[in-house]
Order: C-alpha cells, then sequence, then structure tokens
C-alpha cells in the first residue's frame, strides 16, 4: 500500500466562513512546518502547483501585474480562465482571481513554520465543498513540502477520495448551511 492509499484527511478545522451581505467567503487556516519562503515557490511556482493545486499555471503567480493562463485539473470539462495578479509580495500576501472568484493568500511566520491563511469567495450553495476541496489540496501541499508527495487530489476524483463526504457534512455543519446535494457518481461519463 502507498503513501496516497495510507492517506486519511483528518478532521474539518481551521476553517470559517465571512458573510458580506450575499458574498460569502471562505477563510482557511493551516500551520504548516516550512518557511514562508518554501511556502511562497509552492504558492506560486506552476512546477509546484502541479503537485498540489486545483489549477494548472502557465507562468509564475509571483508577480504583481502578470497575467496567467489557470486551467482546471480533473474537472469534467477543462476550465481556463485568464487572470491578472493584483498583489505579490513575497513572501507574505498573494492575491488574484480564478474563475471569478477572488482568492488571497497570507503567509505569516509562526513558530519556525508559516501560518498560511486562504481567503476564496465563493458561491454558497458550494462552501462546503470548497472547504472540503482545499482541506485535501492542503493535505497535499503539506506532504509535498515535506518531501513525501501523494499527487494531487483534485476535482471529481477528490469528491470520490474516502473522507470527502465526510468533510463536506462535517463543514457545512460547521458553516449552518446544506450540503450540496451532488454525486460525484454524477461525474462519471
Amino acid at each position: 500500500m502507498n503513501d496516497r492509499e495510507q492517506y486519511t484527511p483528518g478532521p474539518a478545522n481551521g476553517a470559517r466562513v465571512q458573510k458580506d451581505g450575499e458574498k460569502w467567503t471562505l477563510v482557511l487556516v493551516r500551520e504548516l512546518r516550512h518557511s514562508p519562503e518554501k511556502v511562497w515557490k509552492a504558492l506560486t511556482e506552476p512546477e509546484h502547483l502541479r503537485e498540489w493545486a486545483p489549477f494548472d499555471a502557465d507562468r509564475s503567480l509571483g508577480t504583481a501585474g502578470t497575467t496567467v493562463q489557470l486551467t482546471t485539473v480533473g474537472a469534467p470539462t477543462t476550465m481556463v480562465s485568464e487572470t491578472k495578479v493584483t498583489r505579490a509580495d513575497a513572501p507574505k500576501v498573494l492575491e488574484y482571481s480564478w474563475g471569478g472568484q477572488d482568492i488571497r493568500w497570507e503567509l505569516e511566520a509562526s513558530g519556525g513554520g508559516t501560518r498560511l491563511t486562504l481567503w476564496h469567495n465563493i458561491d454558497r450553495r458550494f462552501i462546503s465543498w470548497g472547504a472540503a476541496g482545499w482541506h485535501l489540496c492542503f493535505d497535499v501541499l503539506d506532504r509535498f513540502l515535506t518531501g513525501e508527495p501523494i499527487g494531487r487530489i483534485v476535482g471529481p476524483e477528490a469528491m470520490k477520495f474516502d473522507g470527502w463526504q465526510r468533510l463536506t457534512t462535517e463543514y457545512a455543519k460547521q458553516f449552518g448551511v446544506e450540503p450540496p446535494g451532488w454525486s460525484p457518481m454524477a461525474a462519471k461519463p
């Protein structure tokens, strides 16, 4: 059995929602045992993003003003979105839009590692899915940075992954929303 087969996500934690009228923002915080500089590279460099993120980037996200093509990975229909990096203060703050949704990353040195905070504005109906998906991505990111990669777990593959439904349900309960009623089996052709 390989590390990926043995991987089970932990309990839903480190997440909250911020509401501004009809706009909902998912906020996820994760403590990583790696320096902000190392985490920054993982958030900005295409070869690192390919290891853990739900999208591929055609160039680095590390420079403000840069236009980057972000392509979803594992989705039934590939979505390519052009984004402009609106803020890139290495290794502290990164902001851009992905598919019309604002993404903000903050990296703060914390106890020899990094406190990584993600703000992602997302449709209220899918906020528990977003939390579960980013939870898996953060786990994969941590293992990648530790030198024990297990490969990306994104899109419909993530939804079929052991622990996905539990995470979605736990986050929905924490946020006071109903989990989406869509089955991962619906993603099969």
